[in-house]
């Protein structure tokens, strides 16, 4: 196996098994047991535990080992820990948070996107909106293209906002839309509402409409999470 690709996998089975609360808090591992567990290099080892504590999952001490941190330290925004946590036992909590974190600032870079969006943001998202509608419509609400299409509309909504802060949720939020769909959640049919919902959202963007492109980004967002709270209730 290459070495990238290796140490991804190392980092997906170790991480996915923190996240799952299979390794508890305050669980110590050491470097020689990791080595031996996955069968790799040491190096490859320290290289993994030092991308799992930079996201607050793991806590190197020297004498002590490596140990599992609370999980209320875990960066709970890393695009890696929500995939994590998307394919666990704590998926249902995970997807009504995330979509709940979406009903609060989706509207919101929807407003700032009317007022701030340039010309040549503001035509694509109208196009991709367009393209969103006409791939539901053709019964491919599961297909990659709707996905990656969806993805590219929620992450351009959030960075048309001009807030660098609400534009670097945008990956976020793309694993959320990702993580749906894995899990079978996304249907074949879209809602023609939820469709016509970003078709709207675009239109007031793209013609400075702030109140409605709130409005209507507020209607695709709720519209999510009655189906999400339903879901997990």
């Amino acid at each position: 196996m290459h070495g990238v690709e290796q140490h991804s996998e190392v980092l997906d089975r170790l991480g996915r098994s923190v996240a799952s609360g299979e390794r508890t808090p305050g669980t110590v591992l050491t470097l020689a047991g990791l080595e031996e567990e996955f069968g790799v290099s040491r190096t490859l080892v320290r290289e993994v535990v030092r991308v799992l504590e930079s996201m607050g999952m793991l806590e190197s001490r020297r004498r002590v080992g490596v140990t599992v941190r609370p999980s209320q330290d875990w960066n709970p925004f890393d695009p890696r820990l929500i995939r994590w946590r998307l394919g666990g036992p704590g998926r249902d909590a995970q997807l009504l948070s995330l979509t709940e974190l979406r009903a609060a600032i989706e509207p919101v870079a929807a407003r700032l996107a009317a007022a701030r969006a340039d010309a040549s943001t503001r035509r694509r998202l109208v196009e991709l909106a367009a393209r969103l509608k006409e791939l539901g419509e053709a019964h491919r609400g599961t297909d990659p293209e709707y996905l990656a299409t969806d993805i590219a509309y929620h992450e351009l909504l959030l960075a048309a906002s001009g807030n660098p802060m609400l534009a670097a949720l945008g990956g976020t939020v793309a694993e959320v839309l990702s993580g749906r769909t894995a899990l079978g959640l996304m249907p074949r049919d879209p809602a023609p509402g939820a469709l016509e919902d970003h078709e709207a959202t675009a239109a007031a963007v793209a013609s400075g409409d702030a109140a409605t492109a709130e409005a209507r980004a507020r209607a695709v967002v709720t519209e999510v999470l009655e189906e999400v709270a339903d879901g997990t209730g």
